[in-house]
């Protein structure tokens, strides 16, 4: 088995450095009463997220009901909406989970993996899943509160360590805020 490449390394593969010359992308999707949901993606020219360089919204008329275990099948179609307009990424980070488990079990992010929306994939979750005990536990400002982070195409050491650097003082990164607050219209793209 071999092992997965460091932030840098995997970084010059896609052609680009960690601090600048990629695509780095952030999704989240919010639910509407109507039944359809709202996807967002931001992307920006660098690793720490602090280069916003396109926005993009999707709505989506009707998506699936929330089954338990199943919560892919009802976000993945509006993640991969909104996502395949825009020029390719290199990076993508998901609200939620890569993988369920320290044995693999598929989460949000390794469907979105599987659906080829990025070579890597950065799964950040605000709580902690119970049966993901191999999830980086990522402090980030003054907050005692970690994010919980999984990854897909990076070591899960080097995805932390990003998460850690990006933009933003508090304990989610700017990027992180801005997406869900434009998924749930509580911002106007810019």
């Amino acid at each position: 088995m071999t092992a997965e490449p460091d932030a840098a390394q995997t970084m010059q593969h896609a052609g680009t450095t960690p601090t600048g010359g990629g695509r780095f992308g952030a999704v989240d999707v919010q639910y509407l009463d109507d039944g359809g949901a709202r996807a967002e993606l931001v992307v920006f020219a660098d690793a720490a997220f602090s280069a916003l360089v396109e926005e993009r919204t999707v709505l989506v008329d009707q998506v699936a009901e929330y089954r338990p275990g199943r919560f892919y099948e009802r976000e993945l179609p509006a993640l991969e909406r909104v996502v395949s307009g825009a020029t390719p990424l290199d990076l993508l980070i998901v609200d939620g989970y890569v993988d369920l488990d320290p044995a693999g079990r598929p989460g949000l992010g390794a469907h979105v993996a599987d659906a080829g929306l990025a070579p890597i994939i950065l799964g950040v979750a605000k709580t902690r899943f119970q049966a993901a005990t191999h999830a980086a536990e990522v402090l980030r400002g003054q907050s005692t509160r970690p994010l919980y982070v999984t990854a897909s195409g990076m070591t899960l050491e080097a995805a932390a360590s990003l998460v850690r650097d990006m933009a933003g003082d508090g304990r989610f990164p700017d990027a992180l805020r801005r997406v869900d607050r434009l998924a749930r219209g509580a911002l106007s793209p810019g």
